[in-house]
């Protein structure tokens, strides 16, 4: 734990999880909710201090990712959407602007369909909510996963968050389980979501962007991105090439304006 960190990292019973979250900056509350095999530093390293500037930026760790140990009970979206809720009471945060990366996205939907009355605006990363909006052969694969596919650079991240390699392979078998498992979200649902949202999707990703633009339609309030690049990319996710790339900084200002609109 780096010393900001251990300035910013705490910890919070929820549901009968150890939760581990962090809080930076100052102002109106935002919510960061990473993906799978991932944590906060490796999603949002890049783009987090600039929301801190203008936002008090809550970011969390799910069940078995980063520092949030797993615990025995299923793993789901709806629980992730379930905790995070608990937390922001425990917390006694009213209402925020809730932003979700890849599988933190679908959560973010979740919020916003299970706990309305806590959300504000949602920002929505790569997200998925029909099946068919993944890349040909993704859940064929996904059978078949193995752990030596995992990118390093998640790797490395988790066990610098929590240095136990069984942890690590828990997430990894968490998180492909969810992933096979999978159901579609149904438009009935996406439709009841009235709070602003802001769809965002790379152009060359994991998740088609036909789908970003179809929830975007879906969606009663929706503005929608599509940026060149991969899953990620255009926030600067650890895994992304470019790590010089200036579309990081235009998506914060693109998050600020839609936050301030």
């Amino acid at each position: 734990m780096n010393a900001q960190q251990e300035q910013t990292g705490r910890y919070a019973t929820v549901n009968g999880l150890n939760m581990y979250y962090e809080i930076h900056g100052k102002g109106a509350p935002l919510v960061l909710i990473h993906g799978g095999g991932s944590t906060i530093a490796s999603n949002y390293g890049r783009i987090l201090p600039e929301l801190a500037q203008s936002n008090q930026v809550i970011a969390i760790e799910l069940q078995a990712h980063g520092h949030t140990k797993d615990i025995d009970r299923p793993l789901s979206f709806e629980q992730d959407a379930d905790d995070v809720a608990a937390l922001l009471k425990q917390l006694h945060v009213e209402k925020a602007d809730i932003m979700g990366f890849s599988n933190g996205a679908t959560t973010t939907l979740q919020i916003a369909i299970r706990h309305p009355e806590l959300v504000n605006k949602i920002i929505l990363a790569s997200a998925l909510y029909k099946r068919d909006g993944m890349m040909d052969g993704f859940f064929e694969g996904m059978e078949h996963a193995t752990f030596e596919q995992m990118p390093q650079p998640l790797k490395d991240a988790y066990l610098k968050a929590n240095p136990d390699p069984k942890g690590l392979d828990a997430m990894f078998h968490r998180d492909v389980a969810r992933m096979v498992g999978f159901k579609d979200i149904s438009d009935e649902l996406i439709k009841k979501i009235q709070v602003p949202a802001l769809v965002i999707n790379g152009d060359a990703e994991a998740i088609k962007a036909e789908h970003a633009f179809r929830l975007s339609r879906t969606l009663p309030h929706a503005q929608l991105a599509i940026l060149p690049g991969g899953h990620g990319d255009y926030i600067g996710e650890i895994c992304a090439p470019d790590k010089d790339s200036k579309i990081p900084d235009l998506v914060v200002a693109m998050i600020e304006k839609f936050l301030k609109g």
